[in-house]
């Protein structure tokens, strides 16, 4: 007698079912526990104060994030992000000192527009990731080794420039028309919302008319996924790679103006650990570590949920050693779930 269950209503089905579900949402599921946690232990977590903390301190890890998550996709990674962010700052914070600051390092240069200093420090972004893209496209050396590599010359680089100016003592002092920029809000009736919130909407706007309606989001996806393949339909592999890590330079060098704005200093260590915060946060959000699979409401997600669990730790004045192991626990578990849906997918 022939049954009249479908594949899917049988009970094998329903455990095929459950088992995808449970591959696809599972870094959510933990995630979402981890909050329920600190939440229950600390009621006062969901202030609207300390949500717009998080808002503001996510902002800048979402602009470093969406600017990796490109990365991602072409099937590379970026351990150089953080480094890079944090060369940005300390080339803004050290022409954008208060003329009236005692300790001004460029005492004798005219106050200069803000985006004099941003542009010269995107220039060194997109330099450094000209050169990035080169090793990775032409060079085909691993990107793990090229990042890791591009990592150590950004930091040598940025720590001379930092010891030479202000001998490696923090920059500091600086203008208020920058700081404002950064540090400055507006009112929703009794909601404060921060301006760079809405420079990291304005930004996560533009990536995913970047990645959803140009051709250059389209190639890109197509050279992540298989590179042959799309080397066969006429793609240019290393124009592709080009742009995007030359579009990460770029929004690393926003990410790092914005963050010395917001902490109104800067020293050798600002971005210090964001480059692994932004490879968590995109794998968190679903964007696959083999390429060729990711949206930009993934990394939104993912810098989110990774933004209140990081500050919950320290609204619960966890050690920060053990803030390292739970936030390396979730990567290894994230990557860890990317890795097995790529195996079933094979």
């Amino acid at each position: 007698m022939k049954s009249n269950l479908s594949p899917a209503a049988s009970p094998i089905g329903q455990k095929k079912n459950a088992k995808n579900f449970f591959m696809q949402y599972a870094i959510y599921l933990v995630l979402f526990c981890i909050i329920i946690v600190i939440v229950a232990l600390d009621p006062s977590f969901l202030s609207m104060r300390n949500i717009t903390n998080i808002l503001q301190q996510a902002a800048t890890k979402l602009v470093i994030a969406l600017g990796a998550a490109g990365i991602l996709v072409l099937g590379g990674t970026d351990l150089s992000s953080g480094k890079a962010v944090g060369m940005a700052g300390i080339i803004c914070a050290s022409l954008l000192q208060d003329p009236s600051y005692s300790l001004r390092i460029y005492s004798n240069m005219p106050q200069l527009s803000l985006i004099v200093p941003f542009l010269i420090a995107a220039a060194c972004c997109v330099i450094f990731g000209v050169a990035h893209s080169y090793l990775v496209s032409t060079l085909r050396i691993a990107p793990f080794i090229a990042s890791l590599g591009m990592q150590m010359v950004i930091y040598g680089s940025m720590s001379l420039y930092f010891e030479g100016v202000n001998n490696s003592s923090p920059i500091g002092g600086l203008d208020p028309r920058y700081t404002s920029v950064a540090q400055g809000s507006f009112y929703l009736g009794t909601l404060r919302v921060p301006y760079i919130v809405l420079y990291a909407i304005v930004i996560a706007v533009l990536f995913w008319v970047l990645w959803n309606r140009t051709r250059l989001g389209r190639n890109m996806f197509a050279v992540g996924g298989n590179r042959e393949a799309a080397i066969v339909s006429g793609v240019n592999v290393r124009v592709v790679t080009l742009l995007i890590y030359v579009i990460a330079g770029l929004a690393y060098a926003f990410a790092g103006f914005l963050d010395a704005g917001r902490t109104g200093s800067a020293t050798n260590n600002l971005g210090e650990g964001y480059e692994l915060d932004a490879i968590a946060a995109c794998v968190v959000g679903g964007i696959s570590m083999r390429g060729g699979i990711g949206k930009i409401s993934g990394v939104v997600t993912g810098v989110l949920i990774f933004q209140v669990i990081s500050y919950g730790l320290v609204y619960m004045n966890v050690n920060s050693y053990v803030q390292y192991i739970i936030k390396g626990l979730i990567i290894i578990f994230a990557i860890a779930v990317d890795t097995q849906k790529y195996i079933k997918r094979r």
